[in-house]
């Protein structure tokens, strides 16, 4: 498929996803999200890909919201079709992933680019990165799941606070408050993304699939986490990847994954 607003590429099993509309700060619209669905939905099929990084282009925004032009004249039925297809296609689509998706946040991600990181299992950010959730100043509230992925990620309390005030929340406060896991400079935002992901590629891949689906579990409403973690430990029992694992762990020598 060609992509008006994506670049894509793969290196070292490795996808990289650039959202590419710098003019426009990376703002989402409907075109780059049904583009964001078709890439996610290649590389769920590629069993060469064993992680993926999402990222803007330019310095200056990851995504600095959704294009607001879009939408400003829906009613009620439309908005709510709205929220649904988008969580759908990509927001709930990215965080079912069984490969990890690490956001490299630099610069702006407000709204959706928020919303969006936060989709991902991962995040890092750059010096420069401010994230926030504007929305209730257009008289609307976030409608990509940041109302209930961001409270999980940094407490009820603060997302309330951050989500009532529109405030924006720096690259420190986001590393403090569990918002994202590192904090480096723009420069060196790729490669330890990189980094991070050649970390994750020494480890089993069927476990780690399992692992993001258990982890996910905690968080399903009238889901038992500690069940399906048991179910996902059980099953690894019976993938080649735990006979690999554990008998290089006896031999002393790296599990050939």
């Amino acid at each position: 498929m060609t992509y008006k607003h994506l670049l894509i590429e793969k290196q070292d099993r490795i996808a990289w996803i650039n959202i590419n509309r710098p003019t426009k700060l990376n703002a989402l619209n409907g075109e780059v999200l049904e583009e964001l669905h078709a890439a996610f939905s290649a590389i769920k099929a590629d069993e060469e890909v064993r992680v993926v990084v999402l990222t803007g282009s330019g310095e200056k925004a990851f995504v600095a919201g959704a294009d607001i032009a879009e939408f400003a004249q829906f009613d009620v039925t439309e908005g709510e079709s709205l929220a649904k297809k988008g969580q759908d296609l990509v927001f709930d689509f990215i965080a079912n992933m069984t490969q990890p998706v690490i956001a490299a946040v630099n610069g702006f991600a407000l709204g959706g680019g928020l919303e969006l990181a936060l989709s991902c299992h991962i995040r890092i950010a750059s010096t420069n990165a401010r994230m926030g959730l504007p929305e209730t100043s257009l008289g609307v509230i976030p409608g990509y799941g940041g109302t209930q992925r961001l409270a999980q990620l940094i407490g009820r309390g603060r997302a309330t606070e951050l989500i009532l005030t529109c405030r924006m929340m720096g690259a420190e406060e986001a590393l403090q408050t569990g918002l994202v896991s590192r904090v480096v400079p723009q420069e060196e935002l790729l490669a330890t993304a990189a980094e991070m992901g050649g970390k994750i590629m020494n480890n089993s891949s069927n476990a780690i699939a399992h692992a993001l689906q258990s982890i996910a579990a905690g968080y399903e409403e009238g889901v038992d986490g500690f069940d399906v973690e048991i179910a996902h430990f059980g099953n690894c029992f019976g993938h080649l990847e735990f006979k690999e694992g554990t008998q290089a762990f006896l031999e002393k020598r790296k599990a050939n994954y």
